[in-house]
């Protein structure tokens, strides 16, 4: 991560809708994010199952602040005609952001974790350097969420129905997933009052990234 702010995204789409919303994504939606003040790229993951397709997306921001300022404000409350469509059919909607609280490692893996935290750790950044340092993983990053800024309604927002929330997110990239599996059982080791009984992670892999400086409008 570059900047000192995030916006992490879950989803789910229907099958019978999924052409129209990966092109919705990766031909409007992503670059009308990244071309907006404040937002420094973006990547997509799509989770590794067989009987939904969900989806995460992680935006890479300047600072926090970009989510309720007026360039990325503007944008959430005039949707345009395809994001009209596609934001009523997503279900299982999360959606938080907020400041970058630790960053660890070297690059990007292609295979993630993202962790949906109710609890944020006491050091963040000691227990980043302390997974990042584990086998296999290439990438650690944790993030507060600021429910103020994440929160504020907008036309966009309205669209979508029983949109949740949470506390913390913590991501975890790795050069495989058997390593991946690996470093979320060490890491519930690591940090139990955190991330608690983990259970079996929903593992996502990349399909799709945009960065600002390469990305263009027809």
């Amino acid at each position: 991560m570059r900047g000192a702010g995030f916006l992490a995204i879950w989803s789910d789409v229907e099958r019978s809708n999924l052409t129209d919303y990966r092109h919705w994504l990766t031909r409007e939606h992503t670059t009308e994010r990244v071309t907006t003040e404040g937002f420094l790229g973006n990547r997509v993951f799509r989770a590794i199952r067989a009987d939904i397709e969900r989806f995460f997306i992680l935006y890479e921001l300047q600072t926090p602040e970009v989510l309720d300022g007026p360039a990325y404000l503007a944008r959430l409350n005039a949707p345009s005609p395809w994001s009209q469509r596609i934001m009523p059919q997503l279900g299982n909607f999360i959606r938080g952001g907020g400041k970058l609280t630790a960053w660890a490692g070297r690059g990007e893996g292609s295979t993630i974790v993202a962790l949906r935290l109710e609890r944020l750790p006491g050091n963040p950044q000691r227990l980043a350097d302390d997974i990042a340092a584990l086998d296999g993983v290439a990438a650690v990053q944790i993030g507060a969420t600021d429910i103020a800024r994440t929160s504020v309604q907008t036309v966009e927002k309205g669209m979508r129905k029983d949109e949740g929330v949470f506390a913390g997110l913590l991501l975890i990239e790795a050069l495989d997933e058997a390593s991946l599996r690996a470093a979320v059982c060490r890491a519930a080791v690591m940090a139990p009052e955190v991330l608690g009984d983990v259970g079996d992670p929903e593992i996502y892999q990349g399909i799709f990234a945009l960065d600002k400086r390469i990305a263009w409008v027809e």
